[in-house]
This record gives structure tokens, sequence and C-alpha cells, in this order.
């Protein structure tokens, strides 16, 4: 939970952000929650009363102070949304909860905060189609249940095949990677996927799951990418985008460490890669 704080708190320091161009939140609504989870599950975990065999495939104790959290990531990812759409490219500073299901949570995830920011903007009339890229290490088994048989999301996930969650869910595409992978292997297949990828479109918008549990250092992801490869990563996937006029809504993904510093320095990558496009006009 506190790389969420050291992230912000480097980007302030980086000169990045500053306290009034960050944009804050407002906690997602219960209603557009239950547009993509059970509603009882959603009323338990407002309710701080989830059952505890749910509480125990999550990870995480729901109380109040969870729950919030969760509501405000979500609303992070949907104000991110709204904002790509209205300038081309935006980061959140939290978000990627792809483990959360129709039914409930899993793996550190209460909401699907991405799932749930496409179902609010497609209510609203601003999207019809989304394409969403996850290279978090993990696969995004919960956006890939939310989505089976919808036509209007494309989901694609390239994770370490032999790693959490057991039971995968199949995406629209995916591709498991073997343990210890680097960059170069890495950054070969996502310019082999990518160009396919963007054939299925057209699209209206690109969420983008940045995870950096890819790193050779993080400690639940089995994966060997370097500081530079996943600034290699970010930077092919949202010049591609840009490149075909694509909005784009980056969220953090997993990233797990015991030195925080170095964790947030890691997902600050994404946003100073963003940044550095923005500037250069990529």
């Amino acid at each position: 939970m506190a790389k969420f704080a050291a992230l912000y708190a480097r980007l302030v320091t980086d000169n990045l952000v500053s306290r009034d161009t960050v944009r804050v939140p407002y906690p997602i609504t219960a209603t557009l929650l239950k547009h993509v989870h059970d509603s009882n599950y959603v009323d338990s975990v407002l309710a701080g009363r989830v059952d505890p065999a749910v509480e125990r495939r999550i990870g995480l104790p729901i109380d109040a102070a969870v729950a919030l959290r969760a509501r405000v990531a979500s609303g992070g990812t949907l104000l991110t949304g709204r904002l790509a759409l209205r300038h081309g490219l935006a980061c959140n500073t939290a978000g990627g909860s792809h483990h959360a299901r129709r039914a409930g949570g899993a793996g550190f995830c209460v909401f699907n905060d991405v799932a749930v920011a496409i179902r609010a903007l497609q209510s609203d009339g601003l999207v019809g189609r989304v394409l969403v890229i996850d290279l978090d290490v993990h696969q995004g088994d919960g956006t890939a249940e939310i989505f089976a048989g919808d036509n209007s999301v494309v989901t694609f996930s390239a994770h370490c095949g032999d790693n959490f969650p057991l039971r995968k869910v199949a995406s629209s595409r995916d591709v498991a990677l073997p343990r210890g992978l680097g960059d170069d292997a890495y950054l070969a297949m996502l310019a082999a996927e990518l160009p396919a990828l963007f054939a299925r479109g057209p699209y209206d918008l690109v969420f983008y799951n940045a995870g950096v549990d890819v790193h050779a250092a993080d400690r639940l992801g089995h994966l060997a990418l370097s500081d530079r490869g996943i600034a290699a990563r970010d930077r092919q996937v949202i010049a591609a985008c840009r490149a075909r006029a694509l909005p784009v809504a980056a969220v953090i993904g997993g990233g797990y460490a015991d030195d925080i510093p170095r964790l947030a320095g890691r997902h600050a990558i994404l946003h100073h890669v963003a940044a550095s496009l923005v500037t250069t006009g990529t």
C-alpha cells in the first residue's frame, strides 16, 4: 500500500507533477461498480461485511479504509479514461486491479477498475470499442472473464505463464511468457503482437496496464526486465497508440518489493515516458 503515496511523492520530487496539476478523483459510485460486479458483492464491500472466503481470495481484510481506497482507485481510472479522451494521454497513479471478476475480488484486487471505467464510458456514450493492453506479469483473468464474448472490448494479456493465477481465463489474445525472459525477447514479442491487435480495431480508447512486476528484482514476477526494458516497453506501447491517434489511459498495475522508494521509481517510469512523448510530440 505504501507504494502509492511514494509514487506521488516521487513524481513531485522529479518535477513531473505538482499539487496544482494532479487531478483528484471522486470515489466511484456503487451504481457504476454494479455495472460490472455482482450487486451483493459490491454491497458487502461497502458495508465491510465481505465473506471470509472472499477476503482470503483477495488477500486483504476488507475494512472501510480498504473499501474507500478501492473506490478512489476506480474513480481515478475512470477519470484517467475521461482525460485520455480529452487530451490523448493520461496516467493514473494507481489502478490495474485485473484479478477482480464479476462475482468478487482476488489477488489483492477488490474492484476491477479498468472494467468499471470501460462500462461507465460506454454507458455515457463516450466510447464504443475499447482495447485493453495488459502487460502486468500476471494474467488479467478478471478482465478476461468480465468481457468474455463481448466484441466491444478486446483484451490482450502478455504474462508469465508459470505464475498466478493458476487457472487462467482466455483473453481475446494471451501470450504466456517463460520464466526469466529478458528485455530483448520481451520487446520483440511486443513488436510482433501489437500490429495484429491494432488490426482488430477500430477502437475509441486504449487502457494500458503498465505493471512493473515484470522487473527482474520483483519478488512475485519471475521475468527479468530491467528499468531500461520497462521504459522501452512503455514507450513502444504508448507511441504505437499515439501513431494511430488512439487515446491512451494508463494504470500502474502490479509491483512488489520491500524497497518502496525503488519500487515507486519503477512505477514512475510510465509517467516519465508518457511526459517525454507528449513533450516531443510523439
